[in-house]
């Protein structure tokens, strides 16, 4: 379960791409309560990026901390449906003044990412998280597949948001 000195490069060049944003930036929805955000999400779909090559059944599992930041667990099956399990453990911290709709993501130090809530369900079963550049996007759930209403409305909705939807991918997610 070690990560590859790839995906840490990979990191640290998605966290300066990030930085650097010019024109329209997404919006974020009003405020995220990181109480019901907290636990596992499955990836639904995803724009294509480096570090996550050749990954499938991708989840997430957000753990809140006493010590101000959020415990962030990254998991993938390498390869194939069946592959080795790869992960990587960091931290979000909640930026002050934006009601948890933005974080700043940390697996290497010293450098941080952007992670921005751009799409929330009002009962927390799916969300859609991006950044300033909108050259990152996923779709999130609470259970490995999702109805295809829900995923076309949550499409619909990124399509206002800014995002030209063309390069996204659904995951593979028949693992469990």
């Amino acid at each position: 379960m070690k990560t590859s000195l790839f995906s840490i490069l990979t990191l640290i060049l998605m966290s300066l791409t990030s930085c650097s944003t010019t024109g329209d930036i997404p919006k974020t929805v009003r405020e995220v309560n990181l109480q019901k955000y907290a636990g596992k999400w499955y990836e639904i779909a995803k724009f294509p990026n480096s570090f996550q090559k050749n990954c499938f059944c991708s989840t997430a599992e957000y753990t809140l901390t006493d010590k101000g930041y959020v415990k962030v667990f990254n998991a993938c099956r390498k390869g194939d449906l069946n592959g080795k399990i790869s992960s990587v453990t960091g931290k979000a911290f909640p930026v002050a003044g934006t009601n948890n709709t933005k974080l700043r993501v940390q697996f290497f130090w010293p450098f941080r990412a952007d992670y921005w809530v751009v799409g929330l369900a009002d009962d927390y079963s799916w969300a859609a998280v991006s950044e300033p550049s909108r050259k990152y996007l996923w779709i999130l759930g609470r259970s490995p597949q999702m109805d295809e209403t829900t995923y076309n409305q949550i499409q619909l909705m990124l399509r206002n948001n800014g995002f030209d939807l063309s390069p996204l991918e659904k995951t593979l997610q028949t693992c469990e």
